[in-house]
């Protein structure tokens, strides 16, 4: 029997990527829009963990059931953490991904290749019903392009360069980026912890 688990997200770049992640595990995925939920859920926590939390609790006290949600984003040392939590929105509200790229660039105009490392970070949290919310963390080190590279992926992907595989994340094969990314190293975790629950 399929265990259904709520995702909480409407990005569909992350619903491909989660699928990809559990589809070993006996669970049938649902996004919010799918069960019906249309409330805005507002991410006003001070950290990727915490905004985790609350859009992961709001889907499990609307449904009843499990439910998981990611907060990830792009962090850039030199500009001391921009654009972190505010990643999807770094550009306004409803930015787009390219205007938020953009902005980005224009940031780093100048900037030396050595001063524009940066790392992607994915907090994801399993919210159950009469249970404490567990989070699990993945990072991935790189550095911001120039430039866009690579046609795949979604946000910073054409801008997020992994030195290990000279190639953006854009770039990457979806079973090589799921393997090192913030995120599949996150829903690695998670999945472990998924796999320990299901099997009780």
């Amino acid at each position: 029997m399929l265990r259904k688990i709520i995702l909480a997200t409407s990005n569909q770049g992350k619903v491909a990527e989660f699928k990809g992640l559990v589809k070993h595990l006996p669970i049938s995925l649902q996004t919010s829009k799918e069960i019906g939920y249309t409330q805005e859920i507002e991410e006003n926590g001070s950290s990727f963990a915490e905004n985790a939390c609350i859009k992961a609790e709001a889907l499990a006290n609307f449904s009843g059931e499990w439910a998981i949600a990611d907060d990830s984003g792009v962090v850039v040392p030199y500009l001391k953490g921009e654009p972190g939590i505010f990643s999807a929105r770094y550009a306004g509200e409803l930015a787009t991904d390219a205007e938020n790229n953009q902005l980005l660039l224009s940031k780093l105009e100048q900037v030396c290749f050595e001063q524009r490392k940066a790392f992607f970070v994915s907090e994801i949290a399993l919210a159950r019903p009469g249970h404490p919310t567990e989070v699990f963390r993945g990072e991935c080190n790189g550095y911001i392009l120039t430039e866009p590279k690579g046609q795949a992926g979604f946000g910073y992907d054409p801008l997020f360069w992994v030195p290990e595989f000279e190639m953006t994340y854009a770039e990457l094969p979806m079973d090589l980026k799921n393997r090192i990314s913030h995120r599949g190293k996150a829903m690695r975790n998670c999945s472990f912890r998924l796999e320990e629950l299901l099997t009780k």
